[in-house]
């Protein structure tokens, strides 16, 4: 997909809610490394030249490498050795800036979103790291639908594939799935941030229906016939090449052109500039980068299912399987704010939580706010509705509070019962409640050291555990903790491998935003500020999406 922005760009979308999650071990790595070839043209040295390349080109860029490497490329003296290893984008992205040892010199990711990414990474690690400049595609590949012949039959539009069973490669570590999501997002546009309940539903769909590459799903395609997956036109071009010499038709897929329009994979060449650096390397990097250029770069990529930078497919294998010739209609790549709000929605309904809601329900809470609804109502509207956003395996609990704290839901799964009460039923009968609690004190400082303790000590290291606590005042409570007292224990009982966060809403003009960031920032969480109800929806969502980071590239 192509980027608006190019290297260090001030701004990329994934960062809050992509960048956790990428990790080693999805690296597919192969190599080719040239025989030092003895030529009258080069002497001394041989200048190494690492070239790291999304896994759907390490084959052709592999034969491009091994034609240079023939030529043995003479760089003012020592020749010019390439060696190409294959790694999605996302282990590129997490390496440079924190193991910037050995990284490559050129760098080409099936996406242009990704150097903005890297970018936004490197600028928050001290030190050196590597400077990335973007220069233009050397190829091409429409995202489309990937099915059995039988299945392909019965596909037409993006619309009709959200709604029905599709499985996507996971969203955090291949940009099929950013694209798919964001495809889905496109076709349920939010309002102030926030996604619609269609939007939702289908990403609580595509939460059970994840793989982690779309090598993985042209495997179960194999297995099973009816799945329908998204993947790159060159993707399948290559699978159904594998599977030319069977006899079975199991596995073969057939690329279908959804009527909207597919958005483009475009492959960027990024030179990836060290201070450390051999003398030679930016001469080789440039004459490699001319190579795969060149015409007889262009052959080997479009005879290995790639169109070349402009869309155009090679006629060689274009018409077979679905996969069409003429240049498919094209839609945008999805803007900034599409993918970050579908990749925070995604992290909700993706990753399994325990929260607890504390709810103020002081005399102050039935203050009308912007619009005409009390702030009580306001709070119970937006968390009740914060609860379409979970999934079944989150936990959640509702206390309320005013002078002293009341548990009107204790901390179960959704999908779970409470006294024979589904767990959501529970929730939303103890929130209609709410209006008729409203009065007395705050007790704010009590409230949010149990809420804390509360989840510390039925801690679950496998989901986010963070207290959403919502007031619209300040604590007017004689006699109970103080701020300072408060501050002193949570930093006493904060453990950093076991982070509990509490996430502070201020509901209206006359919330104490002061104490409340600091209680949030003492604990690793964050405050916000909801001046009416749209903008509690939206900063309530904004907290649902948080998750903790401990990396220093977070």
């Amino acid at each position: 997909m192509a980027a608006n922005q190019h290297s260090r760009s001030p701004q990329h979308p994934l960062r809050p809610f992509l960048l956790p999650a990428l990790v080693a071990s999805l690296a597919v790595t192969g190599v080719v490394v040239a025989n030092e070839v003895a030529s009258p043209h080069c002497h001394g040295d041989t200048i190494p030249l690492r070239v790291a390349v999304t896994p759907a080109m390490l084959a052709p860029v592999q034969d491009i490498a091994a034609a240079f490497n023939h030529d043995s490329v003479d760089v003012n003296g020592p020749c010019a050795t390439v060696e190409v290893t294959a790694e999605p984008a996302a282990q590129v992205v997490q390496d440079l800036p924190v193991n910037p040892i050995d990284p490559p010199a050129l760098w080409i990711p099936d996406s242009a979103l990704w150097v903005p990414t890297a970018s936004q990474l490197e600028a928050k690690v001290s030190g050196p790291t590597p400077r990335l400049t973007e220069h233009p595609s050397i190829a091409s590949s429409p995202l489309v639908i990937a099915a059995s012949p039988q299945q392909a039959s019965k596909l037409h539009s993006w619309q009709q594939l959200v709604a029905g069973n599709v499985t996507i490669a996971d969203p955090l570590s291949n940009t099929e799935g950013i694209a798919t999501l964001a495809l889905a997002q496109r076709l349920a546009p939010a309002s102030t941030g926030t996604p619609p309940p269609q939007l939702i539903a289908v990403l609580l769909k595509l939460r059970n229906s994840t793989v982690d590459s779309t090598a993985s799903a042209f495997t179960t395609l194999r297995q099973h016939p009816d799945t329908v997956f998204t993947a790159t036109e060159q993707s399948i071009v290559a699978n159904n090449a594998s599977a030319a010499g069977s006899t079975s038709t199991a596995g073969k897929a057939v690329a279908v052109y959804p009527t909207e329009g597919s958005v483009l994979f475009d492959y960027p060449v990024v030179r990836v500039t060290t201070a450390n650096e051999p003398t030679g390397t930016n001469a080789a990097a440039i004459a490699f980068e001319a190579e795969l250029r060149s015409a007889r770069s262009m052959g080997i990529l479009s005879a290995a299912g790639f169109r070349d930078p402009n869309a155009v497919a090679s006629a060689s294998w274009g018409g077979k399987d679905g996969v069409r010739s003429q240049t498919p209609k094209l839609i945008p790549a999805p803007t900034a704010d599409q993918v970050t709000t579908v990749m925070r929605a995604w992290n909700v309904v993706h990753l399994d939580g325990r929260t607890l809601a504390v709810i103020d329900t002081s005399g102050s809470m039935q203050e009308p706010m912007p619009g005409g609804q009390h702030r009580i109502d306001v709070a119970r509207d937006g968390a009740l509705a914060g609860l379409s956003l979970m999934p079944d395996t989150t936990s959640v609990g509702l206390w309320t509070f005013s002078l002293t704290t009341s548990e009107l839901v204790p901390l179960g799964p959704l999908g779970g019962l409470d006294n024979g009460v589904p767990q959501r039923i529970a929730l939303q009968r103890a929130g209609l409640t709410l209006p008729a609690r409203v009065g007395g004190s705050t007790a704010l400082y009590d409230t949010a050291l149990a809420g804390f303790e509360a989840l510390k000590t039925g801690y679950d290291p496998t989901k986010v555990n963070a207290v959403v606590l919502i007031t619209d005042g300040r604590n007017d409570r004689s006699g109970g903790l103080s701020l300072t007292s408060l501050l002193t224990r949570l930093r006493a009982e904060a453990d950093p491998t076991r982070p509990v966060e509490i996430i502070s809403i201020g509901l209206g003009p006359d919330a104490d935003m002061p104490v409340l960031n600091q209680i949030a920032a003492v604990t690793g969480g964050k405050a916000y500020q909801a001046l009416d109800a749209a903008t509690f929806r939206a900063v309530f969502f904004d907290a649902l999406s948080r998750r903790p980071c401990n990396s220093s590239t977070c």
